[in-house]
């Protein structure tokens, strides 16, 4: 097995759209290393990087996968990504642990929304990028479009071709560099000269190239403008520290199936993606937030980025050490749960395959196992130095469904494999919605939770049924109101009796329940006053208007009387709990409802559509502004017209907007619609409760 040193190592994500050649990709590289002896294909399901059974019945990425490409003495950890904005959180993940990424995109299609999100992603990670133009063999491929296409779609990029094809689709024959000014065709590394037919093209090419590598740099553009011819070192230098620090934006092209101009590929991105030595990462040392560079004498610090619960090999963590060394049988420290793990079981990683080593290295990426505390954004260090590097943040679930146990078989089994999926994927998370009586599974997309049901089935033996999800409405008052119970009941011997009278009055929102006592003169026993409370707080959960919760009200008994022989505790309890009912009735009872900031971003021609929408939803628009060619408009919604708006806004905006959601507050449910939530509680309960 071959070593590598941290400086021989490099670390890049693919993304990009769906479909775009991703998977493809990485199987080329992965082949053209003599690491494979045939190349897979996605519709067999035989690619190194889409491994999990529901990848190969759906035909996509799910899951980021590790790729390791050997070229000319480096590691390329390659990252392939899912293209799907339901499973982002995989993206965001991989962006995390890399120091560059590779956007993929289709030279048919051009900028789709999921090249737009990758490109997001990037900006928010702050990370360089280089473009490849895949499947330039198919009919009505067209690079010189896709190009226009980009530089005007991320117009603050300097978006720059670095390569030229030569040939048409149907008879796309390999790539000319402008860089070296060689041509390669199909899959030889050895160089050409460049066509007499393209001379003209590639010159005109090759000056725009030198003026943006002229422009990184403050001596080179002052040679420049005075005249002076750059030498090709100073270009390549200019380029060099361009691309690496995310000014430029190089393009390339070529075809990942047919196995076409993928060597210059590769060797760009061994050149132009920086070395993990070269980058450093905001983490919390001691206590204080630093920048943590990736070395081998450094403290040992890796970021788990990912976990995958396996039936048969257990947990499995995949880390980037990010300094220092991840070595077998060592102690390392998570400070989350203040916890020493043995790293019993390292691995290096190749899809799903595992390879033991010894050790991973600053830069490195690997799998360890058998970690039952350790989780996804967790960091190991060494005791002695405490290190936490900031986890990478993850977008809130939009979209949710309600799940139960389809036999009582899958009951006693549901709830471990439920957390086991979240421990998996942090864009997933389950919670238990007290108002609803409802285990609700929330994820980012209607796929991204089919995705995780069937996983349930087929990883963990477990079958659910799913619904829509209840939305978790309130109950409170508007107004002030009383009641007079009497609570007697005599059966023989010691009876019972209680002799309650109470009001009932509105609080401000978010305040709760309080309770208070104005009785004086013994009317009711200072025993008895706790026994009131206990009564009123067993309604609370259960309302009067459509047995949702009671929220922001106060209770306050005044007055009452008691027995001195059969007054007793639970007479008083329900004395409390009749009364407050009725005091509920009286004083004007109201339904909540939750309303959701949301933020929907689209492309500007699709703004009627969607404002119209929001407005068929009882939206409160708050305000818009415009982003590059974007828009963007917040709002306000109610939760119950929002359940299932990523379908519909993906419909309104051909796939092209996106949106995110955050709880903001309760307020009332409009009268005309209270009729209805009511009798949808009725169908289902069959009456109010008393």
């Amino acid at each position: 097995m071959a070593k590598f040193t941290t400086s021989q190592l490099r670390n890049v994500a693919i993304v990009g759209h769906g479909s775009s050649g991703k998977t493809s990709l990485a199987e080329a590289l992965l082949f053209n290393s003599g690491a494979l002896s045939r190349m897979g294909r996605i519709e067999d399901g035989t690619t190194v990087s889409d491994w999990d059974p529901e990848e190969h019945r759906r035909q996509i990425s799910i899951n980021l996968s590790v790729v390791p490409v050997n070229f000319h003495g480096l590691k390329l950890n390659l990252v392939d990504t899912p293209g799907y904005l339901d499973f982002m959180g995989e993206v965001i993940s991989a962006l995390a642990v890399c120091e560059a990424g590779l956007v993929v995109v289709d030279s048919v299609a051009g900028v789709e929304v999921g090249t737009e999100l990758a490109w997001e992603r990037l900006d928010t990670a702050q990370k360089p990028r280089l473009v490849f133009v895949n499947k330039m063999d198919r009919e009505n491929a067209n690079y010189q479009r896709v190009l226009t296409d980009l530089q005007e779609t991320f117009s603050d990029s300097k978006v720059v071709p670095f390569q030229l094809p030569i040939g048409s689709a149907e008879s796309f024959e390999g790539v000319v560099n402008l860089v070296d000014l060689k041509a390669y065709r199909g899959r030889d590394e050895t160089p050409h000269d460049i066509p007499d037919f393209m001379l003209d093209a590639v010159a005109a090419a090759r000056q725009e190239l030198v003026d943006t590598a002229a422009e990184t740099d403050d001596e080179l553009i002052m040679k420049y403008l005075e005249g002076e011819e750059l030498t090709e070192d100073e270009v390549r230098h200019g380029l060099h520290d361009g691309v690496r620090s995310g000014k430029i934006v190089p393009v390339f092209c070529g075809t990942a199936t047919g196995n076409i101009a993928l060597y210059s590929l590769i060797r760009a991105m061994t050149s132009y993606v920086p070395a993990p030595n070269e980058i450093s990462v905001e983490a919390t040392m001691d206590g204080k937030i630093s920048l943590l560079k990736s070395q081998g004498d450094g403290p040992t610090a890796g970021l788990v980025f990912k976990t995958i619960v396996d039936r048969y090999v257990g947990r499995m963590n995949y880390v980037r050490v990010f300094s220092g060394s991840v070595i077998k049988d060592s102690h390392l420290h998570n400070s989350r749960v203040q916890n020493d793990e043995r790293m019993q079981n390292v691995f290096l990683v190749s899809g799903k395959e595992l390879d033991a080593t010894d050790v991973l290295i600053a830069g490195d990426i690997g799998v360890v196992t058998k970690l039952d505390t350790v989780l996804t954004t967790d960091t190991l260090s060494d005791h002695s130095h405490s290190v936490v590097i900031t986890p990478p943040v993850f977008p809130k679930p939009l979209y949710t469904v309600a799940v139960s146990p389809s036999t009582k078989a899958d009951s006693a089994k549901m709830g471990q494999a439920l957390h086991a999926l979240t421990e998996e994927d942090p864009t997933l998370s389950i919670e238990y919605i007290q108002a609803t009586k409802q285990n609700v599974l929330q994820g980012m997309g209607e796929s991204h939770i089919d995705a995780a049901i069937r996983s349930l089935d087929t990883k963990f033996g477990v079958k659910v049924d799913t619904a829509l999800p209840k939305v978790s409405y309130q109950e409170t008052v508007t107004r002030n109101g009383d009641a007079h119970y009497r609570h007697k009941k005599q059966t023989g011997g010691a009876g019972q009796f209680a002799d309650v009278q109470l009001r009932v009055e509105p609080l401000e929102r978010g305040t709760g329940f309080e309770y208070a006592s104005e009785v004086f003169g013994g009317a009711i026993p200072t025993v008895f006053i706790p026994s009131i409370e206990k009564g009123i707080r067993q309604v609370l959960d259960q309302g009067v208007i459509a047995g949702y919760p009671i929220v922001d009200v106060k209770a306050v008994v005044y007055d009452g009387k008691y027995h001195p022989v059969d007054s007793k505790d639970i007479a008083f309890q329900t004395a409390g709990r009749e009364g407050f009912k009725q005091a509920m009735r009286e004083a004007g009872p109201a339904l909540l409802e939750p309303i959701y900031n949301i933020q929907v971003t689209v492309p500007e021609e699709y703004m009627g559509d969607v404002m119209g929408n929001l407005n068929t939803r009882r939206g409160r628009v708050q305000g818009m502004e415009q982003r590059a060619n974007r828009m963007i408009v917040r709002a306000q919604v109610p939760l119950a017209e929002i359940l299932r708006y990523g379908t519909d806004l993906r419909s309104m905006t051909q796939g092209r907007g996106i949106y995110s959601i955050e709880f903001d507050h309760y307020e009332p449910v409009p009268s005309h619609l209270i009729d209805g939530i009511v009798a949808q509680f009725k169908q289902e309960h069959d009456e109010i409760p008393d």
